[in-house]
This record gives C-alpha cells, structure tokens and sequence, in this order.
C-alpha cells in the first residue's frame, strides 16, 4: 500500500468532518476506535498488514496493494497545489480541495492487466452485507480504520469481495488474507467505491499471534 494515500487519507480526517456528503464526525470516529476490535493484535488508524511471502507456485500467486495502482498515477496531486499547514478544517478552500479529492479517488484508474487474474492479497474486512452472525460480501482495504475511522482510500485500493462462503460476522476489521479471481470492476457502496471485484475462492485468517474469533 502506497504510504502517501495512507497519510493524506489520515492527514485529512479532521476536516473532513465539515464535509455533508461524509456519514461520521470526527466525535463518532474517535468513540468507534475506542471500541475493541477482535483482531490478533492492536492495531492502529492507518497501519498497514506486511505481506508473508506466499509460495512461488501456489495457484493464488501473492500481489501487494502497489501493483493495483497504476505507474503513472499521483494520489496526493491535488494536495501539491496548496499549503495545507495554511488551511483550518473550516476554510473554503479546504473544503473544496477535500471535495475534489474525494472526486477524483472515487475515479481513481485501475491496473486494467490485473483483470482476470488469480490473487492472494491481504487486507482489512470491511463488511456490507450480512445477517450479524456472518459476513456476505465486505470491503478488503489496505489500511486499519478505512471507511470506518477516515475515509475510504481511492477506488483502485479497494475491492469488493464476494467470499464462496461466508466469513463470521466477527471478522468486522479483522485482517485475513483472501485467495480468489480479480476482475477489474467498480462497484460503488455507501462504504466507499472500488475498482476492483474479488470472487474469492477463500478468506483465511492473517495470523499474528492469535487466532480470528470462530
């Protein structure tokens, strides 16, 4: 994952709290990340999960959140052209900066010679679908606290996951890896909107120290 999308993505947190298209303030951000979260260690807003170097014939070949982002594409273009340490979270110009930046992640290019490919990738869950016992279809993102604590990452940083079988609905943020067929295409939620859908063929636990709640 492309460190400078985590921290403009956590740099912008607080101004985006002025902003009515956002379903948080900055107040419930904070009560959230104070409740538990039952994942194998503490994890922090914006921490990123290292990748564990699958097998060099496995079926699933592993891929990190880089090669999703094409070569030529600045994420913090947008950020280059002003002074943020001269903006307050109230200024006009900073909310319209985070309003086009909003915009053009949300149209973010994608890697189009991923599409059709067999992936091994680790990431958050983000669920959107489920009965609370269990989880249909979720969100991978690639940082601890997105879409939840701040704000979605660009679109060619999230998939839509589609598990064969559904996860336990108390893998809500928990990192797993996820073994399936990528396919390059959007699918917007009121959660973010992703470039990328996963058929997953499995979701397994990313082992730390402890194992993911039955």
């Amino acid at each position: 994952m492309n460190p400078r999308i985590t921290l403009a993505a956590v740099a912008a947190a607080g101004a985006l709290a002025a902003l009515p298209w956002l379903p948080w303030t900055a107040t419930e951000a904070q009560a959230q990340a104070a409740k538990p979260v039952p994942v194998a260690q503490d994890y922090q807003v914006g921490d990123r999960l290292a990748p564990r170097g699958a097998a060099a014939k496995s079926a699933y070949p592993e891929i990190e959140w880089d090669d999703l982002l094409p070569a030529d594409w600045n994420p913090q273009a947008l950020f280059e052209e002003v002074d943020l340490d001269s903006l307050s979270d109230a200024d006009p110009r900073a909310i319209d900066l985070l309003r086009r930046l909003r915009e053009e992640w949300d149209r973010a290019p994608v890697v189009q010679a991923m599409d059709g490919r067999r992936v091994r990738i680790p990431g958050f869950v983000v669920p959107l679908e489920g009965d609370g016992k269990t989880i249909r279809e979720f969100l991978l993102v690639p940082y601890f606290g997105a879409c939840i604590h701040v704000p979605p990452p660009p679109a060619n940083q999230l998939i839509h996951v589609q598990p064969a079988k559904a996860i336990p609905g108390e893998w809500n943020m928990v990192p797993v890896w996820v073994n399936g067929e990528l396919s390059v295409e959007r699918v917007d939620s009121e959660l973010g909107n992703a470039g990328y859908r996963l058929r997953a063929v499995s979701v397994e636990e990313y082992v730390d120290t402890e194992p993911l709640p039955d």
